[in-house]
């Protein structure tokens, strides 16, 4: 036996979004269910035909599968026959259950938050791996050795804990705590090239740093970052 524990957390916005979906399948299924209906009256169909199409039709709308009990059979004339009814405790706990978030452990011995709390934590590991492959463009790469194997390992790690840093610096600064669009924003920062051309030939080049706009100047001052204006040639 499992524990069903539960901790629910809706949204306005969450409940009318599945609302409007599990309608929508709702529509969808009746609307082709009715036209099955009377192609079937029309047409002597084996029943293991449109068994399949109806098996199709929900599989491809499970938001609203749930609502319908379906049933194909052989109709007097020999061909097949569709009855379907709609079952209103289903869309009784839909309508419950719409916007929030169902939580499934078998410990028992867990309070409704820490549960929660275990949930966020597989959450954001799972974001981690995605921010590796999107953000960090970090793509698994197949190794021979252990040591190269571990040597990924690690640059991935460090590389999340990199990431994890500057969405604590965005969170210190009031700038919320995902660094992705600070950091679009100040990629749009140039740098640029200046080529001054002399008389005897050579070239003079100036590396300069675009003056940020107004939005870039306040997270540069939220995050308490100073760009430099240029860029010094030192000879090592």
């Amino acid at each position: 036996m499992t524990d069903l524990t539960a901790k629910r957390s809706s949204s306005f916005d969450r409940a009318e979004k599945e609302k409007s979906m599990h309608d929508r399948f709702e529509q969808r299924i009746e609307d082709t269910l009715i036209q099955m209906v009377k192609g079937c009256e029309k047409r002597k169909y084996k029943v293991k035909v449109i068994e399949r199409r109806v098996g199709k039709l929900l599989g491809k709308n499970s938001r609203g599968a749930g609502l319908f009990d379906v049933e194909v059979s052989q109709s007097p004339g020999g061909g097949a026959q569709i009855t379907w009814t709609k079952k209103e405790k289903w869309r009784q706990w839909s309508q419950l259950s719409e916007g929030c978030y169902m939580l499934r452990s078998n410990i028992r011995d867990w309070s409704p938050e820490e549960l929660w709390k275990a949930y966020i934590q597989l959450t954001e590991a799972e974001n981690a791996f995605r921010i590796h492959k999107s953000d960090l463009s970090i793509r698994p790469v197949w190794h021979q050795k252990d040591e190269r194997v571990q040597a990924h390992i690690l640059i991935c790690f460090l590389a999340y804990v990199l990431w994890k840093t500057l969405g604590r610096l965005c969170h210190k600064a009031g700038l919320g705590d995902e660094p992705r669009k600070v950091l679009w924003d100040l990629a749009q920062i140039k740098l640029s090239d200046v080529i001054l051309p002399t008389r005897n030939g050579t070239e003079i080049r100036l590396r300069r740093v675009e003056t940020p706009d107004a939005h870039q100047q306040i997270l540069l001052q939220r995050l308490k970052l100073t760009l430099p204006r240029k860029f010094e040639k030192h000879n090592l």
